[in-house]
């Protein structure tokens, strides 16, 4: 076969697979970008989250309060007892009244219910600070001894009474009729029998007046109507024994205004 009749051949073979296979030209790949996910809100990452912060509360500062021995300065007087004419003496067959040894000595020996007492004839007191030893010889049960302060005449003056049961009262004294103002309490400070000592003090300013023994504070009362008078003792028999106490190392001070303020104690500060 000739040259020519080969190239005839082949041609009609492309011819007729080309209209078998029905295929036409390839389509063009469109190039697709990697997959992207769609926009989204992202939550934004707190690093310190907020905590709940609590309420403070106020913290005012409370006022100051005052000490109870506040305000004591200067010694007014000192009484060693060795001048018999600035107490009232007395004696009967059943009462004494004497000073002698540096001690007022005040004594009843008949049967209750009976009292004796001696004042100091001066300085007339208003706002002070007094302090005195009190040593009982004889005393029993209900028997009682103690202060008397802001004495004026006809009988009027405060009382500061304790007994051998170990209790103490405090009375304000009119026409010689007492009227309670604290009445009985019991202490420790109290000697409930006899031979003992306590030390008796009384811090008067104004109307408020406070009370110590053996320099603790017991008890404080408000009362407007003695404001000044003198000092002095007293011994009460209750029953039908004897009755013996000693008076000694009376010293008196004076109370500053002043020195109040400068030595109150402020209270504790409340935390929130």
């Amino acid at each position: 076969m000739s040259r020519a009749s080969w190239l005839i051949l082949i041609s009609s073979v492309m011819l007729g697979m080309t209209s078998c296979s029905g295929l036409g030209p390839l389509p063009t790949a469109t190039p697709t970008l990697p997959w992207l996910p769609s926009p989204t809100e992202t939550a934004t990452i707190v690093w310190f989250p907020p905590t709940n912060t609590p309420t403070a509360f106020p913290t005012g500062t409370s006022g100051p309060t005052e000490a109870p021995l506040a305000g004591i300065s200067s010694l007014i007087f000192t009484d060693p007892f060795d001048q018999p004419e600035l107490w009232n003496m007395a004696s009967t067959s059943s009462a004494r009244a004497a000073v002698e040894l540096n001690r007022l000595v005040l004594s009843l020996s008949g049967p209750g219910p009976t009292q004796i007492l001696s004042l100091r004839s001066e300085p007339v007191l208003g706002d002070f600070y007094a302090e005195a030893t009190a040593s009982l010889q004889l005393c029993l049960g209900a028997d009682r001894y103690g202060f008397l302060f802001r004495a004026s005449p006809g009988g009027n003056y405060y009382r500061l009474a304790l007994n051998c049961n170990g209790q103490m009262r405090l009375e304000r004294v009119r026409s010689e009729q007492p009227e309670p103002l604290q009445d009985w309490i019991s202490s420790g400070d109290i000697p409930t029998g006899a031979p003992a000592e306590v030390k008796l003090g009384i811090w008067a300013v104004g109307s408020l007046l406070r009370f110590f023994l053996n320099d603790r504070f017991q008890f404080s009362v408000r009362d407007p109507v003695l404001s000044s008078g003198t000092l002095g003792f007293f011994v009460y028999a209750n029953g039908s024994t004897p009755v013996v106490v000693d008076f000694s190392a009376l010293s008196v001070y004076s109370v500053s205004a002043v020195s109040l303020t400068q030595t109150a104690v402020p209270q504790e500060t409340p935390s929130p």
